[in-house]
């Protein structure tokens, strides 16, 4: 039951940055959608940094243990590049409330290990598309046109650019609109 609260509390907090974008979501606002006090939310999560933290998680949970699965499934580079793209585009077009969260917008004012945990993922990120392109070389599958700590930096601002795109029109314009052109411009640009 506990579990099965928190999970509620979630994702009610992700409805909320959802259907506030550019708002700031209290803990009063977040109990009323709920259902519950304040009191009881503080019996799940201590803070609303602990309630940010768990949407997080989830966030990482759910984008790396996909972004392994495409690396063991697909052992093309080109292919793991742009899986890996979509899914984090897919997952942001699923999820506006945690592109804000993502994207900072929902945490002006709040604790800074929030702000930290948002950089260490988009640091993971931008780790695993350098990995993809270094294995490339091993393989000789490509040839890329830039080193792969450009090309992996390059994907990492196309997907925040993109997210925040999404942010800017108030989820009006999927992350995704485009895409098989815009890849193919990446795909053109990166490698030989």
């Amino acid at each position: 039951m506990a579990g099965e609260r928190k999970q509620a509390i979630l994702e009610a907090l992700a409805r909320e940055l959802e259907d506030r974008p550019g708002g700031k979501v209290t803990t009063a606002g977040l109990a009323r959608a709920v259902g519950v006090s304040e009191a009881a939310l503080y019996r799940h999560f201590p803070s609303k940094a602990r309630m940010y933290e768990g949407l997080i998680s989830f966030a990482e949970d759910g984008v790396f243990s996909r972004i392994n699965q495409i690396m063991e499934d697909d052992k093309e580079t080109r292919q793991r590049c742009a899986r890996v793209l979509y899914l984090l585009l897919g997952f942001a077009e699923r999820n506006p409330g945690i592109v804000r969260l993502l994207l900072g917008d929902a945490l002006v004012g709040e604790h800074e290990r929030l702000h930290e945990r948002i950089q260490v993922f988009f640091e993971r990120l931008q780790t695993q598309f350098r990995q993809i392109l270094r294995e490339a070389r091993l393989r000789e599958d490509v040839v890329l046109s830039v080193s792969s700590e450009a090309a992996a930096e390059t994907l990492v601002i196309y997907l925040e650019g993109r997210m925040r795109q999404f942010l800017r029109t108030r989820f009006a314009v999927s992350p995704l609109s485009n895409w098989e052109t815009e890849w193919r411009l990446i795909d053109r640009g990166m490698f030989s």
